[in-house]
């Protein structure tokens, strides 16, 4: 199922939503552009030195890198992290750890997550910002991203595999989404085997849905070993999504209806 538009209409033109996609695009591309491919992503060395990487956050003063690793079975990179209890050594020169939670948030590792973030992104993020004003939902976007990456340090503190993307962000933008909107509806792509159409779906049922699925990937997450998770932030959407839905009165306006009297696509 993939969202096409909701059925919300807009007072203005979302300056700040455009803005924010054309960053993580622009960001993706600078990223690539001295390895890595334009589907797969930036490389590892890339992911590890702007992404967000708990071990740091929980470990002030402490850096991790990547490092190539030599044995029998072969040459393998791995993220070796320095300070106590981790490997001795001197870290090479990168940026601050506070400054990695918000360049984590325009990075991606890959076509499909940047696609996908983007897709609800520009759907869900024009309607909550023209209700939230430019200046608020700019501050709204960026401390959910920050939350979310708090949560996903608060179930992994240890952690040394880099976090990317600004699925937290959007998680919170999901969540103001569904209380401001209870009762919108979005325009969807579905797909049945070989049959494809076009149908109307509440927007309670659509979000409802993923947030469903972001529970059951992380709690079955926690029961699998480590490494199995498929490096992805469950809780820091589950955290996005929470601090949306409980943040979201204090940032929006007070307007008259939020809902509109008839679908307008």
């Amino acid at each position: 199922m993939f969202p096409l538009k909701d059925n919300i209409p807009l007072a203005r033109l979302p300056i700040v939503t455009i803005a924010l996609v054309a960053l993580n695009v622009l960001a993706y591309l600078l990223s690539i552009r001295h390895g890595g491919s334009f589907f797969g992503g930036p490389t590892d060395a890339v992911a590890v030195r702007w992404g967000a990487i708990p071990y740091e956050l929980t470990h002030p003063g402490s850096h991790c890198e990547l490092v190539t690793l030599h044995s029998a079975a072969g040459t393998v990179q791995s993220v070796a992290c320095h300070g106590p209890p981790a490997v001795l050594g001197s870290p090479t020169a990168q940026p601050a750890s506070w400054e990695t939670v918000f360049t984590s948030m325009f990075l991606h590792g890959g076509f499909l997550h940047i696609f996908t973030n983007m897709l609800f992104l520009a759907i869900f993020g024009p309607t909550v910002e023209d209700r939230l004003g430019r200046a608020r939902f700019t501050a709204f976007y960026l401390l959910g991203g920050v939350i979310a990456l708090g949560a996903h340090v608060l179930v992994s503190p240890d952690a040394t595999e880099p976090t990317l993307g600004a699925s937290g962000a959007i998680a919170a933008v999901l969540g103001g989404y569904i209380v401001l909107y209870p009762r919108a509806r979005v325009l969807s792509l579905i797909f049945i085997v070989f049959f494809v159409t076009i149908v109307e779906v509440p927007a309670l049922a659509l979000l409802g849905v993923w947030l469903a699925l972001q529970l059951w990937f992380a709690i079955a997450g926690l029961a699998s070993p480590v490494g199995e998770g498929g490096g992805v932030a469950y809780f820091a959407h589950i955290g996005g999504f929470a601090f949306g839905l409980l943040a979201i009165r204090l940032f929006a306006l007070r307007r008259g209806a939020s809902q509109p009297p008839l679908p307008v696509y």
